[in-house]
């Protein structure tokens, strides 16, 4: 999809998305994939577009000495990952807007995590995101990306949309979706390396890179 759609401050919006995500086919092994290649030791841990904090939570889980901080710009999101955190310490959850540079004082991260959230941002904006995450990295820190990707062709689009059980009329107008191969050029320049995509179903990746120790 083309423009600046974002459907995501629509409080409905969110809500639809938290009854049907667990219904996506392969979202859960993207996620199984995700904390495999999870970096041995973490300290700090940061969400982009946390939502209600699950993939936050389930990388605390896999790492329990780590803290980690969450953002997103959504109430009805922000209200569910602080409820989810509710008196744990080791876990902050901030508002902010994606389409904003991250702030300054969120750095010296071991691990940047997102999952299904950047590609509601404009193709420029992603990639200047990406600059933003390499300089918030240690040296020798990871980004994990589960990202919904640009399929090559319309046709594949459409296979994709009827495989999670949707027209294309039902087709998120908020998505600005694009290929696999632009993620990791975006990551490369971005100063990262071992830029890969570490799993894959159909519009469904994870990506993965590393600062430069």
């Amino acid at each position: 999809m083309t423009g600046d759609v974002n459907r995501w401050t629509d409080p409905a919006w969110a809500l639809r998305y938290l009854r049907e995500r667990d219904a996506i086919p392969h979202r859960a092994d993207g996620l199984e994939v995700l904390v495999e290649t999870l970096p041995e030791k973490v300290e700090r841990v940061l969400d982009l577009g946390t939502g209600d904090g699950s993939t936050l939570a389930l990388v605390l889980s896999a790492r329990p000495g780590a803290s980690g901080a969450g953002l997103d710009f959504g109430d009805e999101m922000l209200s569910r990952a602080r409820s989810r955190f509710a008196g744990d310490a080791r876990v902050e959850i901030r508002r902010h807007d994606l389409r904003e540079a991250l702030p300054r004082d969120l750095h010296d991260f071991d691990l940047v995590v997102s999952s299904f959230a950047i590609h509601h941002l404009p193709p420029a904006r992603q990639e200047h995101l990406y600059r933003e995450i390499g300089d918030r990295l240690r040296p020798g820190g990871s980004f994990l990306h589960l990202e919904h990707v640009a399929s090559p062709t319309p046709a594949l689009h459409e296979a994709f949309l009827r495989a999670i059980g949707k027209t294309p009329a039902e087709d998120d107008p908020s998505n600005k979706l694009v290929p696999v191969a632009t993620h990791l050029a975006w990551l490369a320049r971005a100063g990262l390396r071992d830029g890969e995509c570490l799993w894959k179903w159909r519009e469904l990746a994870l990506l993965g890179a590393t600062r430069p120790a």
